[in-house]
């Protein structure tokens, strides 16, 4: 019998239980996806400890690659043999096999490694939208990615770049300092030694830059508006040092008549087209170089240990688990 990761409860790392499931044949409009990699992403924290609640009992996990093994009446998006990845839900890529929508999976370009997409599919989906619709990165651009060593920072950073951007990156060490240098990032600011606002007004000659670009949350918020230029953009997308405070909106107006938004990725690739579109993008960039970096793996059955590394800022680039 196949096994999954399943929460019974909201919690710590331990909640993560690896035990025994029945996966059914696939109903209409779902096909069976047997996994060869699943992706690890900080939302899966969020779920696991409530903060983004779901209800219980539940599986885990957002994204996934591997081959699908059968198809439900009236698929018509991929057929059994295919090579598929998906980003965004619905919960349960914790698995060694799956049933999930048929509209949500896309088909990998041949050149792409199953464990590259498990490990891009949501971060880089996420770095697209960021990218390319929430505010599209012009030319000439100077922007602030805070987090330019994580999943999506490193892939952010180089896309940013391509698009003709100054990226400018927060870390909080060295080492994830040079790993950023390496992936596009112009300047470094390591947010432990320096303020990383008075850093970007003064890389940017007191002018601010044109977005913000937040996953971090509670620790950043407000210094990342004290980044922007008038008309700036805060893109807050991810909560890894706690949910933001309420925010007054008087105070944007104060700060330069700034733009402030809270998206996801859910929204942004709710209809088939828009997730195409994304996922064209996104391939398109790998097969032009964008690198992908795997830099840990697990065994899916120590879920539990890959949390402890997230959450503890062990980990850089791209995690993956594979069942």
């Amino acid at each position: 019998m196949p096994h999954a990761i399943r929460i019974h409860a909201a919690g710590g790392p331990e909640n993560l239980v690896w035990e025994a499931v029945d996966v059914v044949p696939p109903a209409p409009g779902e096909a069976r996806v047997r996994h060869v990699a699943v992706g690890l992403n900080f939302i899966d924290v969020y779920h696991r400890t409530g903060l983004y609640p779901l209800p219980l009992p539940s599986g885990i996990g957002l994204e996934g690659a591997g081959v699908v093994e059968a198809v439900g009446e009236g698929v018509s998006e991929v057929a059994v043999g295919d090579r598929v990845a998906y980003a965004g839900g619905p919960v349960g890529a914790y698995a060694q096999v799956r049933n999930l929508p048929a509209h949500r999976l896309l088909v990998l370009p041949s050149g792409i490694a199953f464990e590259t997409a498990a490990a891009m599919m949501l971060q880089g989906l996420t770095a697209a939208y960021l990218l390319r619709r929430t505010y599209a990165v012009r030319a000439g651009d100077a922007v602030l990615i805070h987090a330019a060593a994580g999943g999506v920072g490193l892939i952010a950073c180089q896309w940013a770049k391509a698009l003709g951007a100054t990226v400018i990156g927060t870390v909080g060490s060295a080492a994830k300092a040079a790993l950023a240098s390496a992936h596009g990032c112009d300047h470094v600011i390591n947010y432990s030694e320096e303020n990383f606002t008075a850093r970007v007004r003064e890389i940017t000659g007191g002018e601010g830059v044109a977005v913000v670009y937040d996953g971090v949350g509670k620790d950043t918020f407000t210094g990342s508006l004290d980044c922007l230029r008038p008309l700036g953009t805060m893109v807050s997308y991810g909560n890894a040092s706690g949910p933001v405070p309420p925010l007054d909106l008087l105070l944007l107006s104060q700060k330069g008549s700034l733009f402030v938004t809270r998206p996801t990725l859910m929204h942004y690739t709710a209809r088939r087209a828009d997730l195409e579109a994304l996922g064209s993008e996104l391939f398109a960039q790998v097969a032009a170089g964008l690198r992908i970096e795997v830099q840990q793996t697990y065994a899916l059955a120590d879920a539990a240990q890959a949390h402890r590394d997230l959450e503890a800022r062990r980990t850089t680039g791209s995690s993956i688990l594979v069942p």
